[in-house]
C-alpha cells in the first residue's frame, strides 16, 4: 500500500535503537514522529492524529514544552484539535510550571482520552514520577535540613507520599542525603545536585525508546 511504501519503508527497521545514552538522540525521536505526522497528513490518514500527538510527548519529555505552544500555532493547529491535543497541551502546561497539581487535573480532565491510547498512558506515570522529583528537588535544594512536614505542606502532597518518593530519590541517588524517620527531618548532603540532570536525561531517553517501539509495532500492524 502507499502507507506501507511512504511512511514505513522509510522508518528506521530498529526503532529502539535510536535513542541509546546521548541526548541529541531526543531530536532524532521527534523527527521520526514528524516524518510519520507528514506522510500520514498528507494521505488524509486519521493516524496523523496519533503522531501528532506523539511529536507533543517528544517535546514534553524532551523538557521543551514551550514547543508544543510553537507546533500547534496556525493550520496545524486548526486541521488538528481535539481532546487528545488539548491534553497533551495541559500535559506540556504542567511540566513548564513544574505543577503537580495542573498534572493531576489534566488526568481527572481527560482521563479517558489519556487512558485509551496506550502509549501515552503507559508513560503517564513516568511523567508524574519525574515532575514529582524535580519539585522535590527544587524545594529541597536551599536546605541543608529540612522538616519533611515542610517540604510535604509546600508540595501539597500527603506526608507518606513525599517521605517515601525522597526516599526512592536517595535510593536511586538521584539525590545525596539520609532521612531520619525518628525526627522527621531529611539531612542534606554536599553535591546532591551534579549528577542530578544526567540521570533525568538518561531516564528520560529509555522511556521515549518505548513510545518509539510502541508506535513502530502499530505501524507494523497497519503495513
Amino acid at each position: 500500500s502507499d502507507l506501507s511504501s511512504g511512511i514505513n519503508a522509510e522508518w528506521p527497521l530498529r526503532p529502539g535503537g535510536i535513542l541509546h545514552g546521548e541526548e541529541k538522540d531526543f531530536k532524532t525521536a521527534y523527527s521520526y514522529f514528524y516524518e510519520a505526522f507528514e506522510g500520514y497528513d498528507s494521505i488524509e490518514s486519521p493516524l496523523a492524529l496519533t503522531a501528532l500527538k506523539y511529536m507533543l510527548l517528544s517535546k514534553i519529555m524532551l523538557n521543551t514544552p514551550d514547543d508544543v505552544t510553537g507546533i500547534l500555532t496556525g493550520k496545524l493547529g486548526l486541521k488538528y484539535s481535539g481532546e487528545g491535543i488539548d491534553a497533551m497541551k495541559a500535559i506540556a502546561d504542567s511540566s513548564k510550571k513544574r505543577s503537580i497539581s495542573i498534572f493531576n487535573e489534566t488526568l481527572e480532565k481527560f482521563e479517558s482520552e489519556l487512558r485509551k491510547d496506550a502509549v501515552v498512558q503507559n508513560h503517564l506515570q513516568s511523567l508524574y514520577d519525574n515532575l514529582l522529583e524535580r519539585n522535590l528537588v527544587r524545594i529541597i535544594e536551599p536546605y541543608s535540613r529540612v522538616q519533611i512536614s515542610h517540604v510535604a505542606e509546600t508540595i501539597k502532597l500527603p506526608y507518606d507520599v513525599v517521605e517515601k518518593k525522597l526516599s526512592q530519590i536517595i535510593l536511586d541517588k538521584k539525590f545525596s542525603g539520609i532521612l531520619d524517620q525518628g525526627s522527621g527531618v531529611l539531612v542534606v548532603y554536599d553535591g546532591s545536585h551534579s549528577d542530578q540532570t544526567y540521570a533525568y536525561a538518561l531516564e528520560t531517553i529509555e522511556h521515549m525508546g518505548k513510545v518509539v517501539d510502541a508506535l513502530f509495532k502499530k505501524a507494523q500492524k497497519l503495513s
